[in-house]
């Protein structure tokens, strides 16, 4: 009996076709990548459905703009913190709180996140300013809230630091060194931010 050559060859299977909720969230990521390597000025939306493996047409359907895809991509990427640190402290529970804040801003969404702040100009930067702002100050603040809340508590922050400007200090300080000095923000680098301003803002007078 002549076996065919044809049937001696192994069947091919098609790899499945994604859709919906998996194909967007492997756009979503891919739009991330891109910022994380060539940046929001380098970012195109041919770039993205190439690293996503579909193509064109699907990003355009769904995004009809590069500021809308990336929009989306950081709202979908950035970390979400639920709950403060409690460490029994307020120093330590800042100094947590800063490493968890670290952390994510050289994540692969925090990197793309910083793409963004730094290379837009300020027309384009204005569509981000509400992700900035829900994504990333918001939570933070509510959680420093928490923090020196608690300190006042148990008497190791002064009752008036509980305000806006002292919240504000962390972020500030996080998001100026990373963007003009380019630090990294070792654990050494937080601590000495830590001990050298928020301990001494906090502390209760004649503490």
């Amino acid at each position: 009996m002549v076996t065919s050559r044809w049937a001696a060859a192994p069947a091919q299977t098609a790899a499945p076709r994604r859709r919906g909720a998996v194909l967007e969230r492997a756009i979503l990521d891919a739009a991330l990548d891109q910022l994380g390597t060539v940046g929001w000025k380098g970012l195109t939306m041919e770039g993205v459905a190439a690293g996503a493996q579909t193509g064109k047409a699907a990003v355009y359907r769904r995004w009809p703009s590069k500021e809308d895809l990336v929009a989306d991509a950081l709202r979908a990427g950035l970390p979400r913190v639920e709950e403060a640190p409690d460490l029994g402290g307020v120093r330590e529970d800042l100094l947590a709180l800063c490493r968890r804040a670290r952390d994510a801003m050289f994540s692969l969404p925090g990197t793309a996140l910083r793409a963004v702040i730094h290379e837009c100009d300020p027309a384009q930067a204005e569509r981000f300013h509400g992700v900035i702002f829900t994504g990333v100050v918001e939570p933070t603040v509510r959680l420093l809230r928490d923090v020196i809340t608690r300190g006042i508590e148990r008497g190791e922050v002064r009752p008036d630091a509980a305000n806006g400007y002292v919240y504000d200090a962390i972020p500030a300080m996080l998001m100026y060194r990373s963007k003009m000095c380019t630090s990294e923000w070792t654990d050494q680098d937080l601590e000495d931010m830590i001990d050298h301003l928020m301990v001494p803002l906090l502390r209760p007078a004649g503490g």
